[in-house]
C-alpha cells in the first residue's frame, strides 16, 4: 500500500464544494490501496469560526472513512477586512510550514491550489524534501482575482501573486487542472509542464434516478452552496421577478452574503424567494429530492473556473440552469444537462425562467431522467482516478 499525502485548506465537517472535492480525492485513492494522510487547518468554513469541537485545541488527528486527518491550529475568519483574511492564512501556513519541516511525510504529496501563498509555501519546502508534488489547480489565482476585481492588475500583490504562481507551476513534478482552460494557461506559460484534466465529479451511490416530480404546478428552483460575492446570490434575488409565475427560488447555504440575502427577503415577502440556511449535505439531498431544478450563478466569467455543482447536481439528475459563462457552458450544452444564460445578462435569465414557467411537469420528468442517464455515463470519478493511476500521475 502507497502512502500519500494532500495539503488543504478544507475537509468535512466544513461545507461547501472545495471540502468535498478534495474528500473524494482522498476517499477515491483510498478505495485504491493508499495510505492517505490529509493535512488541514481546525474546522472553522464557512463562518469562519471554530467548530465547537475544536475550540480551544492546537491540533486535532481523526479517522475518517479510512482517511487519516491532521488538523492544525488556524486563527479562523471570514471577515472581508483583507489583512484579517490574509492573518487567518498566514496562521495555518506559519504552522503547516513547521509541520512539513520537521515531521516525516510520504514521498508523494497532493497539494490543492488555492489558496496560492499556502500552496506556495507547501510546494517550497516539498521541493527542497524532494518530494514528488502533485498540484491541483481548481482556480486560476492571481488572474481569477482580477477577474473579481480582488486585485489591482500591477499592483505589489499583484506582482507578487505572479510570482508564486510561476513558481508553483514549475516546481510541480504533476499538475492536475479541473478545467482545460487551467491546463492551457499553466502550458501558456511552461509548455513541456505534465498535465492531467482531473474534473470535480462526485461519488454518488444512485444508480437510479431519486427525484421525485411533484404533481402541483410550482417549479422549484435550488441554489446550494456558498453565498459569496463571486457567486452572486443576492444580487440574483434582488433582479429577478418572481411575483405571478409557479417558480420559487430556494436558497442553501451560509457566507459574506447571508445577512443581505436574509435582510432583502425580508423586505420582500411577496417574492416566491425562500432562505434555509446551511444544512448537512446528506439532509440536503434527502430535501431537494421533490425539487426541480439547480441554478447554478457567478458574477462574472472567471476563466479556468469549472463550477463543481454542474457534475455534483447533474449526477443527482437535477436539469442545470447555468449562469457563469466559461467552460461551464460547454459542459451544459455538450453533455445536454439544461439551460445556459449569459452570465451577468439578468433580463436573459428572466426570460429563460419565464419560458421554464411554462414547462408541463411530465416534461420536467422527463427532463430529469435524461440529465441522469447522461450525467452516470460522463461523469465517473472511479474511472477517471483509475485511468489517472494507470498512467503514474499519483
Amino acid at each position: 500500500m502507497q502512502d500519500i499525502l494532500i495539503i488543504s485548506n478544507y475537509y468535512p465537517p466544513e461545507k461547501g464544494a472545495a471540502a468535498n472535492r478534495i474528500e473524494q480525492m482522498a476517499l477515491q485513492l483510498h478505495k485504491n490501496n493508499y495510505e492517505v494522510t490529509l493535512l488541514c487547518p481546525l474546522g472553522n468554513y464557512p463562518k469562519g469560526e471554530l467548530f465547537p469541537e475544536y475550540r480551544g485545541k492546537f491540533s486535532v488527528t481523526e479517522l475518517q472513512k479510512g482517511i487519516r486527518i491532521k488538523r492544525l491550529w488556524i486563527y479562523p475568519s471570514n471577515s472581508k477586512n483583507i489583512a484579517k483574511r490574509l492573518l487567518s492564512i498566514l496562521s495555518f501556513s506559519s504552522v503547516l510550514v513547521l509541520f512539513l519541516l520537521f515531521k516525516k511525510t510520504p514521498k508523494k504529496v497532493i497539494v490543492q491550489s488555492p489558496p496560492l501563498l499556502l500552496s506556495f509555501l507547501s510546494v517550497a519546502i516539498l521541493t527542497l524534501k524532494r518530494k514528488k508534488i502533485i498540484l491541483n489547480v481548481s482556480d486560476l489565482w492571481p488572474l481569477a482575482a482580477l477577474e473579481l476585481n480582488a486585485l489591482k492588475k500591477g499592483s505589489f500583490s499583484h506582482n507578487v501573486s505572479l510570482f508564486m504562481e510561476r513558481f508553483i507551476y514549475q516546481k510541480a513534478s504533476i499538475l492536475l487542472g479541473q478545467s482545460k482552460e487551467i491546463l492551457d494557461h499553466v502550458h501558456s506559460i511552461f509548455p513541456n509542464k505534465q498535465g492531467y484534466l482531473y474534473r470535480n465529479y462526485p461519488d454518488h451511490a444512485e444508480k437510479q434516478c431519486e427525484l421525485q416530480t411533484s404533481a402541483e404546478p410550482t417549479i422549484k428552483v435550488f441554489y446550494a452552496g456558498l453565498l459569496g460575492v463571486a457567486q452572486g446570490v443576492y444580487e440574483l434575488c434582488r433582479q429577478l421577478d418572481l411575483v405571478g409565475t409557479r417558480i420559487e427560488l430556494h436558497i442553501f447555504g451560509d457566507g459574506a452574503e447571508k445577512k443581505e440575502i436574509e435582510a432583502y427577503l425580508q423586505n420582500h415577502p411577496q417574492q416566491p424567494i425562500f432562505f434555509h440556511g446551511m444544512m448537512d449535505r446528506k439532509a440536503l439531498h434527502e430535501m431537494l429530492k421533490t425539487f426541480d431544478i439547480a441554478i447554478v450563478p457567478l458574477t462574472t466569467r472567471i476563466y479556468g473556473s469549472v463550477p463543481s455543482k454542474i457534475f455534483e447536481y447533474g449526477s443527482l439528475g437535477f436539469p442545470i440552469l447555468y449562469f457563469g459563462g466559461g467552460e461551464g457552458e460547454n459542459i451544459v450544452t455538450n453533455h445536454g444537462l439544461g439551460w445556459v444564460v449569459p452570465v451577468g445578462d439578468f433580463s436573459t435569465m428572466q426570460h429563460q425562467l419565464l419560458e421554464i414557467n411554462a414547462l408541463d411537469k411530465s416534461e420536467l420528468a422527463a427532463l430529469k431522467t435524461k440529465v441522469f442517464e447522461q450525467a452516470q455515463a460522463d461523469f465517473d470519478i472511479e474511472k477517471q482516478v483509475k485511468d489517472l493511476i494507470e498512467q503514474g500521475v499519483f
